[in-house]
């Protein structure tokens, strides 16, 4: 049985954090949120990049199977279809902008 880390949680230590947090911050992206941040919204973005999901509900499904191991790939939320349609539609505008440059090396 692995006791240790995730992949894909070793390849988000990778991320620029800090600076991730900084355009958060300047564009207001956590403004009234109560329970789905943005770092949790960019957890499940890329986990369905890398893992090639093509929907919302794949992505959904995907996460749901991997639920008790959600805490352990940093996403600590709760993730359903509705929520990740609404934050999508809503908060992904406002920080795109300065996060797709942080992701250049």
């Amino acid at each position: 049985m692995n006791t240790g880390r995730t992949i894909f949680s070793q390849l988000m230590d990778f991320l620029p954090i800090h600076e991730f947090r900084q355009c958060v911050q300047r564009y207001h992206g956590n403004y009234k949120i109560q329970s789905f941040s943005c770092w949790d919204q960019f957890l499940c973005l890329a986990f369905a990049q890398l893992t090639y999901r093509e929907s919302l509900r794949d992505i959904q499904v995907c996460l749901r199977a991997a639920q008790k191991k959600l805490y352990h790939m940093g996403i600590r939320s709760r993730v359903s279809r509705n929520t990740l349609a609404h934050v999508i539609v809503s908060e992904l505008d406002m920080v795109a902008p300065s996060r797709g440059g942080i992701l250049d090396y």
